[in-house]
């Protein structure tokens, strides 16, 4: 009971405190009124206008501010472009390189012309950053294959039109691009291979030098004439176009005595685009010119000796 009549004597205080007498009101309106009266309505109206002068001059300021950025910007581009044209840097990469300066140079000029607003950059700035680090979190594998994709352009461990191996695939270059490679296998397959795996790992590029060896390994039979069938594959390779006398003669040489045959290694060099028409060919005349000659091939043999008790 006691608690209710405490709570009912708090109650009529608040009521009190909020009806204001009519004297206070009055007198309350009546310093309203005097302050209007006495307001001088032209220096307001001259702090109006200063005012609304300096914002103008500041709008125009970070505009002309803007647009000089925008022609440096367009210089720089050019600068980069004459000197990507007398060093002949590779398109794959002057196409990266100018994005990522043109975007670099935008973000530092719209930044400039807030500054020159009056607006704090550094809130903007701290929002980019916790952005950045959430959005970097958030998609650490692309990163690292954006990453990946910058390695690849700057040390150029192929280029589109090469043949490659690497991370268990083969095919040819088709683009590099800034997250994967693209590759063109010998059956028309694409291949995307991730930019951070093939970064890392071990590249076999069959294009990069102009001229490959190529290599024979033929078995012929105990008892044939080896100098015979030296003789012969050294015309063969001799005789074609396609193989190279530099940087060394064509060879064959005994490599092996086997279980079941003596191997002969053949190797020469030819150009890059006939390796693998020279291979073929050469390998369909061994089969049909050497048995002319005497020379033969042996087949897998096996001896099976049957003991009886």
């Amino acid at each position: 009971m006691k608690l209710l009549l405490q709570s009912a004597e708090d109650a009529a205080k608040v009521v009190e405190n909020l009806i204001v007498p009519d004297s206070v009101q009055k007198a309350q309106l009546a310093e309203t009124v005097n302050k209007l009266i006495n307001t001088d309505y032209n220096q307001l109206f001259n702090d109006l206008i200063s005012q609304a002068m300096w914002i103008a001059l500041k709008i125009a300021l970070a505009f002309a501010i803007y647009m000089v950025g925008k022609w440096l910007t367009k210089w720089l581009i050019r600068i980069m472009d004459r000197s990507f044209d007398r060093r002949n840097v590779d398109a794959s990469l002057r196409s990266f390189l100018r994005s990522f300066v043109k975007a670099v140079m935008t973000i530092l000029v719209v930044l400039a012309a807030i500054q020159t607003l009056g607006i704090n950059t550094t809130s903007f700035v701290a929002i980019f950053a916790s952005a950045g680090l959430a959005i970097g979190m958030a998609l650490s594998g692309t990163l690292q294959n954006f990453a990946g994709g910058v390695i690849l352009l700057l040390l150029r461990p192929y280029r589109v039109g090469d043949f490659i191996t690497a991370q268990g695939q083969s095919g040819t270059v088709k683009s590099i691009g800034l997250f994967s490679t693209q590759l063109s296998t010998g059956d028309n397959r694409t291949i995307y291979v991730p930019n951070s795996a093939i970064s890392t790992s071990i590249v076999d590029n069959y294009s990069q030098a102009e001229a490959r060896r190529v290599e024979w390994n033929i078995a012929i039979s105990y008892g044939d004439d080896f100098d015979v069938a030296r003789r012969e594959i050294l015309a063969m390779l001799e005789a074609d176009s396609r193989v190279l006398k530099e940087p060394a003669e064509p060879m064959v040489a005994l490599k092996e005595l086997g279980n079941s045959a003596v191997v002969v290694v053949a190797r020469c060099w030819t150009a890059n685009s006939d390796y693998w028409s020279l291979t073929f060919d050469i390998n369909e005349k061994i089969y049909k010119e050497l048995p002319l000659k005497g020379i033969n091939f042996p087949y897998p043999q096996l001896d099976v000796h049957i003991k009886q008790n």
